[in-house]
């Protein structure tokens, strides 16, 4: 081993060392059954199986997963429909530039001015209808308007690799633009759409900053339960939550890793059946 591949080796160990130990330290001691403090006093799944005895727990669960999976079903459809719309219609440069930069902005926008902006969007609507009262519904709404981002530049990255003849060789069959979009298209960035939808979900369900400025009495999400323990000091029992929200993120990390490599394999079989045919 030379020395240049030594210091790459040892500065991928540092890097991951980094990411994961606070995690990893996080998981031990959930398993832990001291009940306060961090000396080892014994292993012990208990805090695991008080979680499923704890009706608030209970609740910010099921707040947490109809949040993340409707918000992930809106979020989906009009990704979707919108990478389609920018990517196979034809429009002025200007104004798909113009499109491009509205869709990214969701994603570099700190989500400290997007939740503060949500506020005052949702106190104005409630002042002309009377609706939009903070809740489950407000945090439905304002997770969809940052997802449908992420959705939209997954999706236009799988339309990128569509090469136009495949759709120009489903016209000249007498394909309608609809049996184009619903026959050829939809099925080929399908692995895309999956993939969007995989990362809105662990997007959704992860976010504490939106989620906690447009959540009302009810509707507290695991998040921001961990953020209001955090006041009564640290707890076993939060662990043990953090450590089943980090597993189930990593496995839909891992599941979107998939995916990709999925969507890579058949990108190069399509390329290869059009080299084949050219």
């Amino acid at each position: 081993m030379n020395r240049s591949t030594r210091w790459n080796t040892v500065a991928c160990v540092f890097g991951v060392s980094i990411l994961y130990l606070p995690l990893l330290a996080v998981a031990v001691l959930s398993l832990n059954a001291a009940r306060f403090g961090t000396a080892w006093q014994g292993f012990t799944l208990d805090w695991y199986v008080r979680l499923w005895h704890n009706d608030v727990v209970l609740r910010a669960a099921r707040n947490t997963l109809i949040l993340a999976i409707a918000s992930t079903a809106i979020s989906t459809l009009l990704g979707t429909m919108l990478a389609l719309g920018i990517a196979r219609f034809r429009w002025p440069r200007t104004i798909e530039n113009a499109f491009s930069t509205i869709i990214h902005l969701p994603v570099v926008t700190p989500d400290i001015i997007f939740a503060a902006a949500l506020v005052v969007a949702f106190r104005s609507l409630r002042a002309l209808t009377g609706l939009f009262e903070l809740g489950l519904t407000t945090m439905i709404i304002a997770h969809v308007t940052f997802q449908i981002s992420f959705v939209a530049l997954v999706a236009r990255a799988r339309l990128a690799t569509i090469e136009p003849e495949i759709e120009e060789a489903a016209r000249d069959l007498y394909a309608g633009t609809f049996d184009v979009v619903r026959k050829i298209l939809l099925p080929l960035i399908a692995p895309g759409i999956v993939a969007g939808a995989l990362l809105a979900f662990t997007l959704s369900l992860d976010d504490f900053v939106i989620s906690f400025f447009t959540s009302g009495p009810e509707s507290a999400t695991l998040p921001i339960y961990i953020f209001s323990s955090l006041k009564r000091g640290l707890s076993p029992e939060i662990h043990a939550i953090s450590t089943v929200l980090f597993v189930v993120t990593a496995l839909l990390a891992v599941g979107l890793q998939v995916l990709s490599n999925r969507s890579a394999t058949l990108s190069e079989s399509v390329k290869s059946v059009q080299s084949v045919d050219k």
